[in-house]
């Protein structure tokens, strides 16, 4: 869960990739054949009947395993899922988007699903502007120069940064707990007793003993988080095992265990985004159109809609959804994410 304070690729290993790409489709997904498109630009499984086909797409250091719904021609969305979770989080909405003409794609974030580096020594970094950056990446690899961009979690936070940093690619926003672009320095302060708790995993992360523990219960742990962050939600087995399967990724446990010792200080993140994190540091206003959304029984750590709305700048609405809806806002009310997703195009207009 977020935490929350203010190349090209080598010939050799194009084949490798495609590969391993299309092994890691059936894995996610038991399909048993796939088909690889020319040159390993693109390959497709077969992905869970909820979905359809999962595509896979050279963008940046990555191989994305993504997919689409809607026509070619229409407004595109890009919604982003966060941690513990996968695009399965986007499986009531995608359809809801597509029906209305939007153009809907669904990424696997670095270390989750299908989404593989393109190279060995790419450092599985996980620092915010890594995984922006990857969203700009992918965007360029299709051909989309503007999109509207949401999200919940690591994903929110994804999208507030390529919203702050790339607004002329970004049409419109969707943010599940608002405001979610923080520091290093700023993660370094202390918060109170209370509050510190909710992060346990975070301290656990900092511990070569979480590592490996995470590394040897990533189901069970990843189950548990489920139930404390939307604590009302009464998902079944094969909800979560669907999800469960894209953390069977190589990359998955690096990259979660980088991300949480990233935001305190405790690992390293890679020099050419240097610049990228300065700007972030200064908490930069979201000027585009934005609609931030929240739970009403999140469980998650999460700030209060008053600490953040002077953070957007633009045409702005904030909506509260009852009804006992916890951390995974778009799983939990496909629906009302999905208005909130037109709403925000309206908001474009």
């Amino acid at each position: 869960m977020t935490k929350i304070t203010p190349q090209t690729i080598n010939p050799d290993r194009r084949a490798f990739v495609c590969g391993a790409a299309v092994i890691a489709a059936t894995v996610l997904t038991g399909a048993a054949q796939a088909e690889s498109g020319a040159a390993g630009r693109k390959t497709t499984s077969q992905a869970p009947e909820i979905f359809g086909p999962i595509r896979q797409i050279d963008a940046g250091v990555l191989n994305i395993g993504y997919v689409e719904m809607g026509p070619e021609a229409g407004t595109p969305i890009l919604l982003f899922h966060g941690w513990p979770y996968d695009i399965h989080a986007f499986a009531e909405v995608a359809p809801l988007l597509a029906k209305k003409g939007y153009r809907v794609i669904v990424p696997h974030l670095r270390g989750h699903g299908t989404t593989l580096f393109r190279l060995d020594a790419t450092p599985r970094n996980a620092q915010q502007a890594a995984l922006a950056a990857d969203g700009i990446a992918l965007m360029d690899a299709l051909g989309i120069k503007k999109a509207i961009v949401a999200g919940f979690d690591w994903g929110a936070r994804t999208a507030d940064i390529m919203a702050v940093l790339w607004p002329e690619r970004c049409a419109a926003l969707v943010s599940v707990s608002g405001y979610l672009i923080g520091s290093q320095a700023g993660n370094a302060k202390p918060l109170p007793p209370a509050a510190e708790l909710q992060w346990w995993y975070q301290f656990y992360f900092a511990t070569e003993r979480g590592k490996a523990g995470y590394a040897a219960n990533t189901n069970a742990f990843n189950k548990q988080s489920w139930q404390l962050a939307s604590p009302k939600w009464s998902f079944d087995d094969a909800t979560f095992d669907r999800s469960a399967a894209a953390f069977a990724n190589p990359d998955h446990v690096e990259i979660v265990i980088h991300n949480y010792r990233w935001q305190l200080g405790l690992a390293d993140g890679e020099p050419q985004y240097d610049p990228l994190e300065a700007k972030l540091a200064a908490a930069p206003a979201i000027t585009i159109p934005a609609i931030t959304m929240e739970g009403d029984a999140n469980g998650a750590p999460h700030p209060q809609p008053e600490q953040y709305r002077a953070k957007f700048t633009g045409p702005y609405a904030h909506r509260l959804i009852t009804g006992g809806i916890g951390h995974n806002l778009p799983q939990e009310a496909p629906a009302a994410f999905a208005q909130a997703v037109f709403d925000a195009a309206k908001l474009a207009r």
